[in-house]
Order: C-alpha cells, then structure tokens, then sequence
C-alpha cells in the first residue's frame, strides 16, 4: 500500500500483512538531478525476462495477502461482530517484473495476444517520453517481439491470477450470505503501457498508464450497469462516506479533492471530469492534466503543452494542442491550469520536500536504524486450540457454519 513513513496504520484499526515496497524515504525522486537514474527503479528487465515462473517475490506477497485477507474475513464472521466492515486487499498483480506461473500463463496462447497498436517512433517522442526511456533504460535496450508478447501474456495470466484470489474473497462472501449486503470494489492505482507507443510501465498521462479499472458491485444500493463518463479514484473516499451515512452528505471537514460517485452509480451521472498531478519519477517540473469529456490537456512549463481528442484519437496519435482549428480549445485549458494550480509554488515545494526526505533517509541511515517497516503482531495463544478454553468450545466456536450443540450422553 506504500505506507511510507512513521504512521503505519493511516487510519486503519488493523494491518495483516506487511508491505511489499519500503517503508523509509529511500524511494525518492530527485528534480535536482534529472540526469541521475535512481538504481532502485523500473528498467528492461522486467520486459526481456518476460515469461512464465515457478515463484517470485510478488507471488510470495500476494499470497499471503489473500490467505491473510481469507483467515481475518472469516474470524470477523465467526465472532459473532454485527458492525460493519472495510477491508483493503492490496495485490500487487498484475505488475511488473512480468512473469506468473505456468497455471495462469497456459490460459493464454501467443497467437491470442494482441500485440500494441502504436510501435516506437523516436522522432515523434514529447520530452516526457523521452525521460521515462531515460529513467527506465530502455535506451540502447534490445527489446524484441517476443519480449513484448511474452510481457504482455504474462501480464494477462496476472490478471487471471488476482482474479482467481478476487473470487474465493467473493465466494468467501456469498457462502457466509454476506455478499448481497456488502459493496465489493475493484480497483488500482495505475495502468500499464504494456508496450504501446514503446513505453512500458506508468509515470505519464497517456490512457494505458493513467486509466485504472474501477468495477462497484452494490446489489442491495444499486441496479447494474456501465457507465461510460469519466471519474477519479479520488472519488472514492466521498463515494464511501456517502454510502456508509446512506447517502447523507459527507461528514467531513474541509473540502476534498473528489466528488461522491453515488450519482454516476444510481444511473444519473452529474460530471465527466479528472483533474491530476504527476510530480514522481522521470519528471522534470509538474505536470498536470484535465481530462473532460472526449478531450485531455496535459501541461507542464518544462514541456510543450499536449491536447488528444480521445473520441476520434484513441490512441492518442495526433497533438491537437498547436492544431489551428483547436487553439481556442487549448487556450481555454491553459487559463484553466493557470487559475487551478500555482505550478511555481507546486515546484518549490516538490522539491523541498524531496531534499528534506533524503535528508531524513540519509540521517536515519546513519548509527542504529529503527525501521519504519510495518511487522504484523498476533497473539499466538488466541490461536487455534489453547488451554484456556474448553475444547469443545473453542471447535464450535470456529466452525462455519456452526451446527447445533447435542445433548450430553446420560
């Protein structure tokens, strides 16, 4: 979940697992020196060494998420608790390195998988393209057909895989007769570029790295259906409020970024908006974007501006941004950005808070570390059969689900 720094817990009552990233300031970009790669990030090996695995360190983490996530959603059920819950199951399938294990890469057949639409054409690449081959290495990197079919089907058998966990959850649900009464969300916090327009991995604005999939299942609040507008995962935390008070207005102090989806979800959806911020890895200066309707704007000071039409462009092809019969469009997104964001403030403060968390990693570094990174605690004598309870009882207690008591032979 990416929990970095001291406060691991983020609200949450409990923690199951560990995370798989680090928990320290390690992990931080430097736009004070662009032309440094961080050792610590994406490069082409994920891409070259594409292909089906016994075991990976991914597969380590992701299972334990979801026998974690099973074992604690089962217990919640046998106590007898009636208050609600909000579990987070974080996966970090599908995702790079791309490799899964032969049950979920033989779903698929090279001759199935698409290849992308749009190849590389280095002439053609905007200054952030350019950076990310930099930040990633893919310079000078020999990456083949194969290379990009086996990444890509690997990538899909990952898909398959985190659905596979996805649907004991649900059966878990639907056999404990929870599942009608509880809201089941799916979603991510990026895409993937999977090769198209020769980029792999996220850091930009382009659809395969920003779209995420977000799948709301809510039989007891709403009808099914799909909804075709545009809307962000910061909406999510309105959305959930306004569920949890039945539809009441949030309750919560301060304005927020997002915008409650419960109209989108009730078949009435009253905007069709995105409005985001990159400031990580491979940029030089921010870069923001406003996605409305059929178009997107992207703008950064270091960058020439760019403007899709995604209705007629979907692959994102053709930069209307400097197009004559686009201008008036394009001016009316920069007065836009100018009146939403102070970008001169935005970067000062970037980069001020980049120095101060190398500053605070190199510091902690040095002498006796104390690590921040989250150790899950359990009480090993609430566990399985103990002696401080009957053992018939402790066995009715955890079975599910729990049968009627007999009588004692006379």
């Amino acid at each position: 979940m990416h929990f970095c720094g001291p406060d691991q817990l983020h609200g949450f009552e409990e923690r199951l697992t560990t995370d798989i990233y680090p928990a320290d300031y390690g992990w931080t970009p430097d736009w004070d020196r662009p032309h440094e790669r961080p050792s610590w990030y994406h490069d082409t090996s994920s891409v070259v060494e594409a292909g089906p695995c016994v075991r990976s360190n991914q597969l380590d983490f992701d299972d334990e998420v979801a026998f974690a996530a099973e074992r604690s959603l089962f217990g919640h059920i046998r106590s007898g608790d009636e208050h609600p819950f909000c579990y987070v199951v974080s996966f970090s399938h599908p995702h790079d390195p791309f490799t899964i294990p032969r049950k979920w890469w033989d779903l698929y057949r090279d001759e199935d998988i698409p290849m992308p639409a749009v190849g590389l054409d280095e002439d053609s690449l905007h200054p952030h393209e350019r950076r990310l081959r930099e930040v990633c290495a893919m310079n000078g990197a020999e990456i083949t057909e194969d290379h990009v079919r086996a990444a890509r089907r690997a990538y899909y058998g990952a898909i398959s895989y985190v659905d596979d966990h996805t649907s004991r959850l649900i059966g878990l649900l639907r056999d404990t007769g929870r599942l009608d009464n509880t809201v089941v969300i799916v979603t991510s916090d990026h895409g993937e570029m999977l090769g198209e327009r020769g980029a792999w991995y996220k850091m930009s604005f382009f659809e395969g790295a920003a779209r995420v999939p977000l799948v709301v299942r809510a039989p007891a609040f709403f009808p099914p259906g799909r909804v075709p507008t545009a809307v962000s995962t910061m909406d999510l935390l309105p959305t959930l409020v306004g569920l949890a008070r039945d539809g009441d207005p949030p309750g919560i102090v301060g304005p927020l970024d997002g915008r409650s989806l419960l109209p989108h979800l009730s078949g009435t959806p009253d905007h069709d908006e995105v409005v985001a911020e990159y400031l990580a890895e491979g940029a030089i200066a921010p870069i923001v974007m406003i996605r409305r309707g059929r178009h997107k704007f992207i703008h950064s000071p270091a960058d020439p501006d760019q403007l899709f039409d995604l209705a007629s462009d979907p692959h994102e092809r053709v930069n209307l941004a400097g197009d004559p019969p686009s201008v008036g469009l394009a001016g009316r997104f920069r007065r836009e950005v100018a009146a939403h964001w102070d970008l001169t403030t935005l970067d000062r403060e970037v980069r001020q808070s980049q120095q101060r968390r190398i500053a605070v990693c190199g510091a902690l570094r040095t002498g006796t570390q104390a690590p921040w990174d989250f150790t899950p605690a359990y009480d090993a004598s609430r566990r399985y059969i103990r002696n401080h309870g009957d053992l018939a009882d402790l066995e009715e207690m955890a079975r599910y689900p729990p049968v009627k008591r007999r009588a004692p032979f006379a």
